[in-house]
Formats: structure tokens, sequence, C-alpha cells
């Protein structure tokens, strides 16, 4: 890969690991609104709700800083990948079956609501940005070389 084609996979790779790290947080304070977030897609019971929403942004913020400091970031791109995909169908679900909820992704507090078609629409980028990393990204086996 050449340099500068090096160079624009760190800085995807850094500003998808900052809007990751940034969406694990917001919902890190609030656990008990983004529980009912994800009960509004009403896609698992409502107790299993309370228990992605724990663990989900920590996970979150685990990707995004393995990404931010460039370590494992093939395990790190992978796991942001099947989290947007997990984040794709839950949104597309949502769509499908016309319900009209905000996806939770960057509230805190009051706010202006997302759409899930917005909502949907930005986790496209992010899984493509996913992708490149994981695609383009130095395995870690070379770069201790």
């Amino acid at each position: 890969m050449n340099l500068m084609g090096r160079h624009m996979i760190s800085i995807i790779r850094v500003a998808l690991g900052t809007v990751f790290v940034y969406a694990g947080a917001l919902k890190v304070n609030d656990i008990v609104a983004f529980a009912g977030n994800i009960a509004a897609y009403q896609l698992l019971p409502y107790g299993a709700s309370y228990m992605v929403a724990a663990v989900f942004p920590w996970l979150e913020i685990a990707c995004g800083l393995l990404l931010i400091i460039g370590w494992r970031t093939r395990a790190a791109s992978a796991l942001v990948i099947l989290l947007n995909v997990i984040f794709i169908v839950a949104l597309a679900t949502a769509i499908a079956r016309g319900l009209d909820i905000d996806c939770g992704c960057f509230k805190q507090g009051g706010g202006d609501k997302t759409s899930a078609w917005q909502a949907l629409l930005r986790d496209l980028v992010l899984f493509a940005a996913a992708i490149a990393v994981y695609l383009k990204g130095t395995p870690e086996k070379q770069r201790s070389a």
C-alpha cells in the first residue's frame, strides 16, 4: 500500500475509533435510558435489553480505544463490523415494521431525535469504514517486523 493510502487508513481508523469511544461513553452515562432505547426495537425480551445495554457501550469503548491507539486493529475493526451488522439489522427491522424509534446512539439527555433512516445511513458509512480498516490495515504480524 502506498504512503497516501496508509495515512488515509490511519485517519479513518482514528476517526472510527473516536466515534465509537464517544458513542459508548454517552451510553455508559445512562444505561437505563439506553436499555429503554434497545427495548423500543422489540427484538429482545425486556430483561435482555438491560444486559445488552450494560455490555455494548463498554465493547464500543474498548474497540474504539484499540482503533485509536492502533493496537489489535484487525480484531477491533472485526468487532466494529459485527456491532454495525447488529445495528443495521436492528434498524432495518424497525423501519420494515414501521416503528418510530430513536436509535439512542449519540443521545445524551434530551435533544433532537435521530430517525431510523438517518441512523441506518450513518451505520452503513461506519460499516464501510470498519471494512476498509479491516482489509487495508496493517496486520499485527507485519507491524512488529
